[in-house]
């Protein structure tokens, strides 16, 4: 028996194209949904950008046949527009007010009708008030990453003594490697009867190949590791064949003081980038910035301040443009008026190319899958791109752990040549924020 999926409003602006992802089964979108996109299309951020997608999407449909009675889908499923039954079906205490509940009171009347109805909103909430109804809710998991499993970007290997040894002797070694290991994966290797005789390694796909890392004490503006996750990340950073990486790391683990430094350095000091851009999600729950008062420079400055932040701490430990400016805030803004340093919003980030920089993408946790596909298309000739983020701490009421967009690429870039990714596990900031990501 075919199924008939019920699709909250929330999932076609988490992705456009959701109508593609169930099968040869029957999508209906109730007449509410329709409502709700057409007062998100009016927006000018992310959201309004998907609404007029999907409303798009549903006139070229309307081409096939009435949306009304059923359109086939181009997977072979059955795609309704259903205006019936909105409230006849929903209990007294459910008010018929609330959009929510009338695109519930759709799915009700299609179960009552025999249908084998599952109600699909990432709406946590919506999907409480399904269940007490007695629908069958469904998180929208498409893209979903099983969070527990996630790639870490290094692995200890336990090999024989005589294999480290070779290993330090030529700086190579030959791995028919097990599936489990990907491309520019770090590996720490570990004698079988020396406990302490160990080496650090990173794995080359193409050779079948361990090689030692590309930079043995890597150091970017005065900024030097601090443990061997951080190693790692700066050996991603600095190399420039690695065009896209991911770090992942809760508060204080260095993240994005590791991926500015490099930047500065690459741009700078080696001239292989035009300039460092940092952008940001500005409000996680979708509001734009134009709700702040002064020019788009002096909005920026308020969701920016944790990027200025790492950029005093790095400046007060690299002394290059001391004959620039005599004091940290002076540096920066010579750096942001020379545009070698550039700040912006996600908002403006599409539709542009951006060719040679090095650009930094922090808080990606806070986007969809879909924000992070156009965010990495943007990339143009020679461009690096790092995304920052802590997959537990999201402010997108629509995303989690498993669902957000940097999880998302990690799962499907890991083994590709030209990608790196490190999770940071250490806090470094102070003896007090390590014990605060501990226990609170």
């Amino acid at each position: 028996m075919k199924k008939t999926f019920v699709l909250d409003t929330n999932v076609l602006i988490h992705n456009p194209r959701a109508l593609e992802s169930f099968e040869k089964n029957q999508v209906v979108i109730p007449i509410g949904v329709i409502e709700e996109l057409d007062t998100f299309k009016r927006y000018h951020d992310e959201r309004g950008r998907n609404a007029r997608e999907v409303a798009r999407t549903l006139d070229q449909l309307r081409k096939n046949g009435k949306l009304q009675e059923g359109v086939p889908l181009p997977n072979g499923g059955i795609l309704k527009v259903e205006i019936k039954g909105i409230n006849g079906n929903l209990p007294a205490s459910f008010s018929h007010l609330k959009i929510d509940n009338t695109i519930l009171g759709v799915a009700l009347s299609l179960k009552a009708q025999g249908e084998d109805v599952r109600f699909v909103t990432k709406d946590i909430n919506v999907r409480i008030k399904a269940d007490a109804l007695g629908l069958i809710a469904e998180d929208y998991e498409t893209n979903k990453v099983k969070i527990d499993e996630f790639y870490s970007g290094w692995t200890t290997l336990t090999l024989p003594d005589a294999a480290i040894d070779e290993f330090y002797k030529s700086g190579k070694l030959n791995w028919n490697a097990p599936d489990s290991l990907y491309d520019n994966e770090f590996l720490l290797l570990k004698s079988e009867i020396h406990e302490a005789k160990t080496a650090l390694g990173v794995y080359q796909a193409s050779l079948r190949q361990i090689q030692a890392l590309w930079f043995r004490e890597p150091e970017a503006w005065g900024i030097k590791p601090m443990n061997r996750e951080q190693v790692f990340a700066l050996n991603l950073l600095l190399n420039d064949r690695i065009s896209l990486v991911t770090l992942v790391g809760t508060a204080g683990t260095g993240k994005t003081l590791l991926a500015i430094a490099c930047g500065l350095m690459k741009t700078l000091d080696e001239k292989k980038y035009r300039r460092v851009l940092v952008s940001r999600p500005i409000v996680p729950l979708g509001n734009d910035i134009g709700f702040l008062p002064g020019t788009k420079d002096e909005k920026l400055m308020n969701w920016m301040q944790p990027i200025f932040d790492n950029l005093e701490f790095i400046m007060d430990r690299n002394q290059a443009f001391q004959n620039e400016a005599d004091d940290v805030d002076g540096k920066i803004q010579y750096l942001m008026d020379t545009h070698r340093l550039e700040l912006e919003a996600i908002t403006y980030i599409r539709g542009r190319s951006i060719p040679k920089q090095f650009l930094i993408v922090d808080e990606a946790q806070n986007l969809t899958p879909h924000e992070v596909k156009t965010i990495v298309s943007r990339a143009g000739v020679g461009t690096k791109i790092i995304l920052t983020g802590d997959p537990y701490q999201i402010d997108n009421p629509y995303l989690d752990a498993s669902s957000n967009g940097m999880v998302y690429l990690v799962e499907r870039f890991k083994g590709a040549e030209l990608f790196g990714h490190i999770t940071l596990t250490k806090s470094e900031r102070s003896s007090l924020s390590a014990l605060a990501v501990k226990i609170l």
